[in-house]
């Protein structure tokens, strides 16, 4: 079964009465998890940017908090939950500094951390990947906001 494309789908939206568009808008929300969590984006956190990031901020760190350092393997573990929930909420935003503040905390947050995870391989590539990123994202902004993370950036590489 083929799906419509995005242009018949708008066409057909604008078509739509309001109730019918709103039941339509709470049906999507109660189908899936992440669409309840999107539009909740979009409707209140997608205002105040800054307090978004925060707050992902905040719970990347509750998970790194939760880290057993005991070991590599959970070590890792508790890492890669860390940067899942990190990725979750970045996609939701589309402003590249909220993504680069959120990555470069992750980071700050992995060197911070009570264990020598230089010594795992898979712990270095994942820290090297989340590197790139950055980097990436720190050559594609503007002069004015590469100035406001240069220190932070450059912080991660030393």
């Amino acid at each position: 079964m083929d799906s419509a494309s995005l242009a018949e789908i708008r066409k057909e939206l604008k078509q739509l009465p309001r109730e019918e568009l709103l039941e339509l808008i709470d049906h999507l929300a109660k189908y899936k998890r992440e669409n309840k969590e999107y539009l909740n984006y979009l409707l209140f956190d997608s205002v105040d940017e800054d307090a978004y990031a925060n707050r992902i901020k905040q719970d990347v760190a509750e998970a790194f908090s939760a880290t057993n350092t005991t070991g590599f393997y959970l070590a890792k573990k508790s890492i890669r939950r860390a940067l899942r929930i990190a990725n979750k909420y970045i996609k939701y935003s589309k402003k590249k500094e909220t993504e680069l503040d959120v990555l470069i905390f992750f980071c700050e947050e992995m060197n911070s951390l009570d264990l020598n995870w230089k010594r795992s391989r898979v712990l270095v590539n994942l820290y090297e990947r989340q590197i790139q990123k950055v980097k990436k994202l720190y050559s594609d902004l503007h002069e004015d906001l590469q100035f406001d993370f240069q220190e932070r950036v450059e912080g991660l590489t030393r």
